[in-house]
């Protein structure tokens, strides 16, 4: 069966382009070869996917490689072992927790990126964390995320395991907020270096979307305004202050 994007809640506002598209429960990946990770991961958080309906459910930890991925471009957990690196969530596991088979896909390799572990553990985990607040401001229906590795041209380049999973300069995760009542769209677009100690507060990290769009070679929220973003008629600014 072909699934088509557009009926999928989570391309609302576009769909970046990329190798291969990766149809989970609760989320998308736009995968590349190269990279043998994802090229961005898009998720829909709202009222609906914040809500438990299995009891005691916890954090699954089932890392595992994603068979719909050709044996030739796929990372493995032994990509990872003993390489310094975090087998770091693009989409979190903290976000997909209304079911275990929704967490489950959580942990599929085509959801992880090598992350340095304060990156993962720090600035990251508190980006996540500022999103999910965001979702649950009484005002907003809707959240959109996308994510994403980026990587500088003429920059040395590092591999981790047989596989050569290429490991990340940096990443982005562009935020789209839906108002209930006035329909107003707010947008949010962090780059944050893939580094092991970043004590900078996390707004320092926000940027023109362009910037990122630019860096990744990817457009962003395409369905948005028809071509691209012009954050001039969007709110821009600290989630914690909206």
């Amino acid at each position: 069966m072909i699934e088509i994007p557009n009926l999928r809640p989570e391309t609302r506002y576009g769909m970046p382009a990329a190798d291969r598209y990766l149809f989970n429960r609760q989320y998308i990946v736009g995968y590349a070869y190269i990279f043998r990770q994802a090229r961005w991961a898009m998720e829909l958080i709202d009222s609906d996917t914040m809500k438990m309906e299995e009891e005691d459910l916890e954090r699954l930890d089932n890392f595992r490689e994603d068979a719909r991925i050709p044996e030739v471009f796929r990372s493995t957990k032994e990509d990872y072992e003993g390489t310094g690196y975090d087998r770091g969530h693009l989409i979190s596991s903290a976000d997909r927790m209304q079911k275990t088979v929704v967490n489950s896909e959580t942990f599929l390799l085509s959801n992880m990126s090598p992350q340095k572990p304060g990156f993962n553990r720090g600035i990251w985990s508190t980006l996540e964390d500022a999103v999910r607040q965001l979702a649950q401001q009484e005002q907003i229906v809707e959240v959109y995320a996308v994510c994403g590795p980026l990587f500088k041209i003429g920059e040395p380049i590092e591999v981790i395991g047989d596989n050569k999973v290429v490991v990340p300069h940096a990443y982005f995760k562009s935020v789209l907020a839906e108002e209930g009542k006035s329909g107003r769209l707010s947008i949010w677009t962090f780059d944050i270096p893939n580094s092991e100690d970043i004590e900078a507060e996390l707004a320092s990290f926000l940027v023109p979307t362009d910037q990122v769009e630019r860096r990744a070679g990817l457009t962003l929220w395409d369905r948005l305004r028809g071509e691209k973003i012009d954050e001039s008629e969007a709110k821009a600014g600290n989630m914690w202050e909206y």
